[in-house]
């Protein structure tokens, strides 16, 4: 029983090597772009993404957004968000209506930081929503995960669906 016992404890120590030298060997940063055809104009698609707000009313895991004050130090508009992923410091980097939005996590305390840039571009019949993913992902474990268990577009994909849910989608999620 106890050779069994160190049999199983070696083999959990060299897969946790294997994840640790996989993670190291990872880039820090990714980039990730998945888009959908949505049937709605993009001032209707506009308006959903950038009302930050209102999230918790579509989005799927995002439980409560909490819009925090500008000030002279911090000009941009932040929200924390909290869902499955707990809570998230935000800030709205750039905003031009009916055409591009660009978030970014604003603490860096976290394992991960990262930007998002939604662009819209009108299409016959709608609407061409992009978002393009520029993460980062500090601790090798979480890059591991990040990379081979999670994938680095199932965020990006989930949201897409929650706006095509939405405002009505037209076509598949894809690059």
């Amino acid at each position: 029983m106890m050779r069994y016992l160190q049999i199983t404890a070696a083999a959990v120590a060299a897969l946790v090597a294997v994840v640790l030298i996989v993670g190291w060997l990872l880039p820090v940063r990714h980039r990730a772009t998945r888009s959908i055809r949505v049937g709605a104009p993009p001032q209707a698609v506009f308006a959903l993404v950038s009302n930050v707000g209102a999230y918790p009313r579509w989005r799927t895991g995002v439980t409560e957004v909490e819009l925090l004050p500008s000030d002279a130090s911090t000009p941009r508009q932040r929200f924390r968000e909290r869902g499955g992923d707990g809570a998230i410091l935000y800030e709205i980097v750039e905003r031009l209506p009916d055409h591009r939005l660009v978030t970014r996590i604003a603490d860096p305390d976290l394992p991960f930081g990262g930007r998002w840039t939604y662009e819209l571009s009108a299409v016959p019949g709608g609407t061409m929503l992009r978002i393009t993913e520029d993460g980062e992902v500090y601790n090798p474990v979480f890059r591991f995960v990040s990379r081979f268990v999670m994938g680095h577009t199932r965020t990006l994909d989930r949201y897409l669906r929650d706006v095509a849910t939405r405002l009505g989608g037209l076509g598949e999620v894809g690059d």
